[in-house]
């Protein structure tokens, strides 16, 4: 994380989902400057956090599309306009200042922005901690796997028993040395096709077993872990890497205190995209209407009708359709 600072753009964007980096890509469109902030350290939401390896079927334009490609390409077709992403940061403090908005960052990073613009799909993400994991984060134990080629040849142990997990699984087994399926039940809250495809592929699965233990070789990097059956059995598996898929908490956080309109997590809009509070817009999952119909196509959709109106609102002179972009 950098240090505090005093930032400016035209636009902050709270959150860098998918609807979050469309976002981005047509605030530069508007030719508005644009800043992205995200709890999260990794771009892509939901889509990064539970479900990269997965197909998504229902983009406009692509029959399917893995859904950690689906990030890879926002974020290039975002890219052309270099929007500034402060990842692993929380927008905590909002601000109305001389005729914009100030934001405050959990770091003391201050940014005055025109607008800004909510993305932040059901809320900041807390992964559930792997209670004897306490102390490897970053040290062999991960809750995200941004780069599965990272672990070739390792051994590696994913414990959970979600769609994610299993996501985490079959991604990487082609990949490292060996990978092991923990689950302290019995039943598993994944998809029956996925769970079927797991054990077609002769993944190992140990049910009905926790982690015990994480232990380290001599250099303190992780080696093995441990793990308790129910009835008492112990085993030792060898591991360089332990992916923690149980789960995320998520809530709204400190936007619950920005004088929004908010009911079961989800903020209020008219049907320009903007909040009870002037100057504060929201789209995707995060943004309330009648008739709302949460779908990354609904977010794309809602990005483009926030961030038109966020262009008027910042130059009155401004038109509200930007154009096609094939005329640029």
């Amino acid at each position: 994380m950098s240090t505090p600072e005093d930032m400016s753009a035209d636009l902050l964007v709270v959150g860098a989902g998918p609807t979050g980096l469309y976002a981005a890509y047509y605030a530069g469109f508007r030719g508005l400057s644009t800043v992205v902030v995200d709890s999260l350290p990794e771009v892509g939401g939901q889509v990064t956090a539970m479900y990269p390896e997965k197909m998504i079927y229902d983009v406009a334009g692509f029959p399917a599309i893995r859904g950690r490609d689906l990030v890879k390409g926002l974020l290039e077709q975002a890219s052309q306009w270099n929007p500034t992403y402060l990842l692993g940061r929380r927008a905590e403090e909002l601000h109305d200042e001389d005729g914009g908005l100030r934001i405050g960052l959990d770091d003391d990073t201050s940014i005055r922005v025109g607008a800004v613009l909510v993305t932040a799909g059901i809320g900041q993400f807390s992964p559930r901690p792997l209670p004897a994991g306490e102390g490897w984060l970053g040290r062999g134990l991960v809750h995200f796997v941004p780069a599965l080629d990272a672990h070739a040849g390792q051994d590696v142990v994913v414990v959970g028993g979600g769609d994610s997990a299993f996501d985490w699984v079959l991604a990487l087994r082609p990949i490292a040395a060996s990978v092991t399926l923990v689950h302290r039940r019995s039943r598993f809250r994944a998809a029956d096709s996925i769970v079927r495809q797991a054990y077609a592929e002769n993944v190992r699965v140990i049910t009905d077993a926790e982690v015990t233990a994480l232990r380290g070789d001599a250099d303190g990097a992780l080696a093995e872990i441990d793990v308790e059956l129910r009835d008492g059995t112990r085993l030792a598996l060898p591991a360089q890497t332990v992916v923690a898929a149980l789960g995320f908490t998520a809530d709204l956080g400190p936007l619950e205190s920005w004088g929004l309109s908010i009911e079961r997590r989800a903020i209020r809009v008219d049907t320009t995209m903007e909040t009870t509070r002037e100057r504060v817009y929201a789209a995707g999952d995060v943004a309330a209407y009648p008739g709302k119909v949460k779908l990354i196509a609904t977010g794309f959709g809602e990005a483009a009708t926030a961030v038109n109106n966020i262009a008027v609102a910042l130059d009155p002179s401004a038109k509200l359709f930007p154009g096609h972009s094939t005329d640029v």
